[in-house]
């Protein structure tokens, strides 16, 4: 029997509830505020993209973890949102959102199948630490080495205030920080104070991670529904519930690195995988008009699958990586195997049913 295209599914069956309470017309309001921030970096982002090389990529480091996680599917019940069933699982909004393109994301009709994207390619970088994937917006703690890492979806820098790339570590750790608006957000909001002690409108949240980079932080967030976007000025949010996971378990002087890598492939096991995010315009465009503009296979990203297929190089059914690349769905897919041909027939994945 031929193997399934995508990796195994987990499905499971649960009743959402969210951390925090809130109405339709909450997340609603909220949501759409986040949203008229960003609407002007658009066309900006998508130059920056055609700019920027972000697949020239150095091989994995030696006895790497390459995958974490299992795909799950969802079985959509009334009121459920896809914002709702992201927070559930984990997930933010333009990863759940990219994962599953048909689905209205604000009334899903009820017995709608929704993929969680729960299984990721790792980013190529030293695990050790703190490991963020700007790109795929998520972070990822390696506590223990060689053990699976935890992992988090975060919020992002915006356009112009983008989050810096590259090495630093947690200094310090404050459980109910004080914001001190830079001179710049106050001079763009003059009614913005001084400081804003802890407390619900705070924009820090409730727990801070600060770095050896001056005025970027890692956070939580009185705005939950910015995580999985691209709003911040550059600092790293997650939701409520995350940064007190992370906070417990990240001591000072935790390494901590930034990659950008929307486009990763690696073995696991016999097969190997691509996994494919959108890029940052990508993802600006899934905000503000719920589609993106494709971006096709191109020379750096296919010298990369070959690289990183060695002898195994002819075995890559082409078909499935220009359709991961188009797609940009955010989670890894079968694109070689050394056990059985893959072949670009669609075969459905293999669904344990959440309800």
């Amino acid at each position: 029997m031929a193997l399934p295209l995508f990796p195994i599914f987990l499905a499971l069956s649960v009743t959402l509830s969210s951390p925090v309470t809130a109405s339709p017309q909450d997340r609603t309001a909220s949501f759409g505020a986040v949203t008229a921030d960003i609407a002007t970096d658009v066309e900006t982002d998508i130059a920056k993209d055609e700019d920027e090389n972000l697949y020239k990529l150095e091989a994995y480091p030696a006895f790497a973890r390459i995958a974490s996680g299992t795909m799950q599917t969802y079985e959509t019940q009334e009121e459920d949102t896809l914002l709702d069933i992201g927070r559930h699982f984990g997930m933010g909004y333009v990863e759940i959102r990219a994962a599953n393109p048909d689905i209205d994301s604000w009334a899903p009709l009820p017995g709608t199948k929704v993929v969680i994207p729960a299984m990721h390619l790792l980013p190529r970088a030293r695990q050790e630490g703190v490991v963020v994937n700007l790109s795929a917006m998520r972070l990822f703690y390696f506590e223990t080495p060689g053990a699976e890492p935890v992992s988090f979806p975060i919020g992002i820098g915006k356009e112009g205030l983008d989050t810096p790339k590259g090495e630093t570590m947690v200094t310090r750790k404050v459980k109910g920080p004080t914001w001190y608006p830079t001179e710049r957000m106050r001079e763009e909001k003059e009614y913005l104070p001084v400081s804003v002690p802890a407390g619900p409108a705070n924009p820090l949240g409730t727990h801070a991670l600060y770095l050896g980079w001056p005025t970027f932080l890692i956070h939580g967030s009185n705005k939950p529904w910015a995580i999985g976007r691209r709003v911040s000025s550059g600092c790293i949010r997650l939701y409520p519930e995350d940064i007190s996971k992370l906070f417990a378990a990240v001591p000072p002087g935790t390494k901590v690195t930034v990659v950008d890598q929307p486009v990763l492939a690696g073995w696991v096991g016999q097969k190997l995988y691509l996994e494919a995010v959108p890029e940052a315009a990508q993802s600006l465009q899934i905000e503000v008009e719920e589609n993106m503009t494709p971006r096709l296979l191109n020379d750096d990203i296919r010298e990369m699958i070959v690289d990183t297929a060695g002898d195994a190089a002819d075995r890559v059914d082409w078909r499935i990586v220009e359709s991961v690349i188009k797609e940009r769905k955010g989670y890894p897919v079968v694109i070689a195997d050394l056990i059985s041909s893959v072949t670009s027939g669609r075969q459905a994945p293999l669904f344990k049913t959440r309800r």
